[in-house]
């Protein structure tokens, strides 16, 4: 069977508000989200637990009804915080945190019941048709006739996942749909996820806590904390430019040390004094000499030489942990003034290029990968 593809739609969220009532109260959970995404493009909202992206998630459903701002897929309204689109209607297919399978259908049950009851029911042989293509499309359509409750995990999720598509959604909606699989499970299904989304042109909306599922398959990444996005940018500008500290600190590991800035230099650069040295570094508009900020950076940017080489931004320092971890190497080292210890570095490199607990070593701090935030 030849498969065609959907097609995605343009969803734009502008100024999303929804609150609870509780202990007679209004709790606002989220407060005034706004975001766009491009037909046939894949964003991601991550955040904590608690941070209301499963909510905005839902608000776009149809399964919650929003208090305020407007949401559009294409040219149709779903929400404008009064007048709210029933879920059936909006064009959207979602999979589900625990897929939602019914135990005590098939595969193929599963796959065209929605097509069967929805309000825009379909004829029998063109929901068979469908559903037949989703299971082909998620690699099941050998197993359509198994009962639902002998398929693994993974192929429960891809199930769940055929049901989505079934419908031929403008836009598909993920609430952290891997986080039931193991490990090894999960990197799989992930890459096969944004194959399939990339092969459909569909657009997606994938709401996850891992930094790693969001950087691995997204176009676009939207940070959200205590019901606000924090920062919106592509995956590498979010890990390696982050706005604020939650972000440095949320997305993957990173290493944040206190400085002040001491001297403005050439093409945006400034140099700042941490740890009693001067250290080099980009430098955002509105920091000025004397300001205190942060200077962040990741733990794989930091290099070390047994010797100190003819370059800026050298730390000396004693390593004090050496962790294995596979494919890479963690090392811990304490920054000495002499023989004083004034901070603490991560740094992750290549296991067959890493130093020995307890030796003493230079690190270089790579200007470009380094981030100053104000504070």
């Amino acid at each position: 069977m030849t498969t065609a593809a959907h097609g995605g739609g343009r969803l734009v969220v502008d100024g999303l508000e929804k609150q609870y009532e509780l202990d007679g109260g209004a709790v606002p959970v989220v407060k005034g989200v706004s975001f766009t995404i491009e037909p046939g493009t894949f964003t991601s909202l991550l955040g904590p637990s608690g941070c209301g992206k499963t909510t905005t998630l839902r608000c776009v459903a149809g399964l919650e009804t929003s208090n305020g701002g407007r949401i559009t897929l294409d040219d149709k309204v779903l929400s404008t915080g009064t007048e709210h689109m029933p879920p059936d209607k909006r064009d959207v297919g979602m999979v589900f945190q625990n897929y939602a399978i019914w135990p005590h259908m098939t595969v193929f049950a599963n796959a065209v019941f929605p097509l069967q009851v929805s309000s825009g029911k379909l004829p029998k042989k063109e929901a068979r048709a469908r559903a037949m293509e989703a299971l082909e499309l998620v690699q099941l359509d050998a197993y359509a006739n198994r009962p639902a409750t002998a398929l693994s995990g993974g192929q429960q999720q891809r199930l769940a996942l055929a049901r989505a598509l079934a419908h031929r959604p403008r836009l598909l909606l993920l609430d952290e749909p891997l986080s039931n699989l193991d490990a090894k499970l999960r990197d799989t299904m992930r890459n096969e996820l944004r194959s399939l989304q990339q092969r459909l042109g569909i657009t997606a909306l994938y709401v996850t806590h891992d930094q790693s599922e969001a950087l691995s398959m997204s176009d676009r990444v939207a940070v959200m904390n205590q019901g606000r996005i924090v920062q919106e940018a592509a995956p590498r500008d979010l890990y390696y430019r982050p706005a604020d500290r939650f972000v440095a600190d949320f997305v993957g590991r990173v290493n944040m040390i206190p400085a002040v800035v001491r001297e403005r230099g050439g093409a945006g650069e400034v140099l700042v004094e941490a740890f009693g040295t001067r250290l080099a570094t980009p430098c955002p508009d509105g920091v000025g000499i004397g300001d205190e900020v942060t200077v962040t950076f990741r733990p794989e940017s930091v290099r070390w030489h047994e010797t100190a080489p003819d370059r800026p931004n050298l730390l000396p320092a004693r390593v004090v942990r050496v962790e294995f971890l596979g494919e890479i190497v963690e090392y811990e080292a304490q920054i000495l003034a002499g023989e004083t210890v004034v901070g603490t570095i991560v740094a992750r490199g290549a296991p067959l290029d890493s130093p020995a607990n307890g030796s003493e070593i230079v690190l270089e701090l790579a200007p470009h990968a380094c981030r100053v935030l104000a504070g």
